[in-house]
């Protein structure tokens, strides 16, 4: 497990949520608001926060122009990652990703086995690097959005976190714990 590196210090990101539904409102998107929470309470900055319909191409049209934008470092997309029709988040996203994480959606799975068993296999969690831009995708529930960020994506966007995070990738220019592999 990782930890932090003493000399290293805090970089506040700009994050960008996406909610994905057909059904939420702003006053109704609990896990836009735990994502929007959770993210303040670390001391990073909400840039940008929607809600769009599980359409493939409204989807990748918001992510696109967030990737786009220079001043949104990180993206989180909510919903979408399930099994029916109506579920195209990893559809939408797997194109438009320059290179994939292919380790967060295992990660995502095997923490997640344990608040809610084989139903895990269920979710089609992923995440990926565009533009300088990292995007994580999870599903729709309050709860799989605080496993996704306390236990994954939290110390991955935190400068201080070593062995590596990708703050450095994101802002190339900010000193974070990677630092030379050896």
């Amino acid at each position: 497990m990782g930890h932090a590196k003493e000399n290293a210090v805090f970089v506040p990101l700009n994050i960008a949520v996406l909610t994905v539904s057909d059904t939420r409102t702003r006053e109704t998107d609990t896990s836009g608001d735990t994502l929007h929470a959770a993210l303040e309470e670390t001391g990073h900055r909400l840039a940008d926060r929607q809600i769009r319909p599980d359409d493939i191409y409204q989807l990748r049209a918001q992510v696109s122009q967030w990737i786009a934008d220079a001043e949104i470092q990180v993206i989180l997309v909510t919903g979408g990652t399930g099994f029916t029709l109506r579920d195209n988040t990893p559809e939408a996203l797997l194109p438009l990703f320059d290179k994939q994480v292919e380790g967060y959606g295992e990660l995502f799975r095997q923490l997640s086995y344990d608040e809610i068993g084989t139903s895990t296999i269920q979710s089609r969690a992923v995440a990926g690097v565009a533009n300088r831009t990292v995007i994580f995708a999870m599903p729709g529930s309050p709860k799989a959005c605080r496993t996704a960020w306390e236990r994954v994506i939290r110390e991955q966007l935190d400068a201080r976190h070593r062995p590596c995070n990708f703050v450095e990738m994101v802002l190339p220019d900010v000193a974070s714990a990677c630092g030379p592999r050896s």
